[in-house]
């Protein structure tokens, strides 16, 4: 295969997976597994990226370049504005893209219970998955702004057709919420593109080095502009007070969407975060850090003790990734080379982590119809084996060592130690609490006092086991063999991140 196509390939693939969904009777019974061998496709090309991303060299690596279109406007009527069709993958991003079709893939067989519009659900999840693929491996901001609108647009529906009782209020919250977002986005896009005429990431990033002690878009401007992006995609992480819409969507939206919402979509705002604002606006950054460290600080706090006393476990774990996105903020504000590597750990961490306790609750939901804690309990001597992956998947997010979330906590707190020792030893009590509302969450499911009515449950079945042993094998081979990111990552040099 000729890599010069490789991503417009991986790009496109979920389409083959549209257009027989598209061509199958509305109640045929393959649709729910033609929907998830829609997700192998891309799933293999994402490895066959993953495994030829040459980790010795720097720099953007699969480049595709072909010029899209050109603008005159009278501000240069003689030079031409060109916006071209830029791909290519860093050792960033490359991490995203393998983390966003493995859970796609993973979730699609959460989905495979589905009854009702199949056809429909599947489509728009493939859709979604699209738009997540071509947001990972954009090279300018253009293409990048129309994959992240495709993401908004499909969960919009998704939430709104096959949520829960309020999912048209928490699709509606989405919109509005990342409607917001996008706006400021694409103010902060159409400015960098009008000052600097390209709108390629790394030329900007390199530019934006090169003129920074120029008069040239400096003081004032750039640092409206980091603000603008640190909002838009501080909505999309999310960071307190902008957060009111996440929990919405964690506790309504289907669980197959929530685990691709909480392990992949959420994560655009730290991918974003980590690739534009800290390679586009180091100063800013810097100047700034210590109100971005309060911010996390507050995230921190705040998502782990509303955590604390919530009485269902969705709203539990939609708190705890508000917490734990704390953690990426924190490591992003120390600005050095330990803290910026723990953010990056601490978003794919996270994003598995929170992937697997989805998929077991919707094990929960499936089996007995609640997620009120009350409701619960007991549930280890009816389904040992889902309860061991609960207490697993509870351990790893409270930062076991010798699990990713212990690694990603480490670093980010470390490189936060070295900057801003007083806000981490504030930070720490999070972690913490951390530990006391997931031991109290994972023990009400599967401890207490056993509930009769539940007698004769099933335990996972082959389709659940599969995904949760996959998931948890990750987990564990991070948090023994961090390297397996680092080496990935530590190159992308260019970005102000890993080195």
């Amino acid at each position: 295969m000729n890599e010069s196509f490789l991503l417009t390939i991986l790009i496109l693939s979920p389409l083959l997976g549209i257009a027989l969904l598209s061509v199958m009777p509305v109640n045929h019974r393959f649709i729910n597994y033609m929907g998830v061998l829609g997700t192998v496709l891309p799933l293999i090309l994402t490895l066959i990226v993953f495994s030829l991303f040459d980790r010795t060299v720097s720099g953007v690596q699969f480049v595709e370049y072909r010029q899209w279109f050109e603008l005159m406007t009278s501000i240069s009527p003689n030079e031409p504005y060109t916006v071209a069709y830029d791909l290519g993958v860093t050792g960033l991003s490359v991490l995203f893209l393998m983390l966003a079709s493995l859970i796609t893939f993973l979730a699609s067989l959460t989905a495979l219970r589905l009854k009702e519009s199949a056809k429909g659900f599947y489509i728009l999840f493939l859709l979604l998955e699209l738009g997540l693929l071509g947001v990972f491996v954009s090279e300018n901001l253009f293409l990048f702004f129309l994959f992240f609108e495709i993401t908004l647009v499909s969960m919009f529906v998704l939430v709104g057709k096959w949520g829960g009782f309020n999912r048209e209020k928490a699709a509606f919250s989405f919109l509005i919420y990342n409607g917001i977002g996008s706006i400021l986005l694409l103010i902060v896009i159409i400015v960098l593109f009008v000052e600097m005429k390209t709108t390629n990431i790394t030329e900007l990033t390199m530019l934006l080095k090169e003129t920074d002690s120029l008069e040239f878009l400096s003081g004032d401007t750039r640092t409206w502009l980091f603000v603008l992006l640190f909002i838009a995609f501080g909505i999309k992480l999310p960071i307190v007070p902008f957060h009111t819409w996440m929990v919405r969507v964690h506790v309504e939206a289907p669980i197959a969407v929530v685990m691709i919402h909480a392990g992949v979509l959420l994560k655009i705002g730290a991918y974003g975060l980590l690739r534009f604002g800290v390679g586009f606006f180091p100063q800013q950054l810097k100047d700034m850090a210590v109100v971005l460290a309060i911010l996390g600080v507050i995230n921190l706090l705040y998502g782990a003790f509303i955590a604390l006393i919530q009485t269902e476990l969705r709203s539990v774990l939609a708190y705890s990734s508000i917490s734990h996105m704390g953690i990426v903020l924190l490591g992003v504000a120390s600005f050095n080379t330990a803290g910026l590597q723990g953010a990056v750990f601490q978003t794919i961490s996270h994003g598995l982590i929170a992937a697997l306790l989805f998929l077991l609750v919707g094990v929960i939901v499936d089996r007995f119809h609640t997620t009120k804690l009350e409701e619960l309990g007991g549930v280890a001597s009816q389904a040992p084996l889902f309860a061991g992956f609960l207490l697993a998947a509870g351990l790893a997010s409270l930062g076991l060592p010798g699990m990713s979330g212990f690694i990603s906590e480490f670093l980010a707190f470390l490189g936060l130690f070295e900057s801003m020792p007083v806000i981490g030893s504030v930070g720490v009590l999070g972690l913490i609490l951390t530990a006391v509302y997931m031991l109290r969450a994972v023990l009400a499911v599967t401890f207490g006092e056993r509930r009769p009515l539940f007698d004769g449950i099933r335990d996972l079945t082959a389709v659940e086991i599969v995904p949760s042993a996959i998931l948890l094998s990750i987990i564990i081979w991070i948090g023994v063999y961090p390297a397996v990111l680092s080496n990935t990552l530590q190159l992308a040099r260019t970005l102000g991140i890993g080195g």
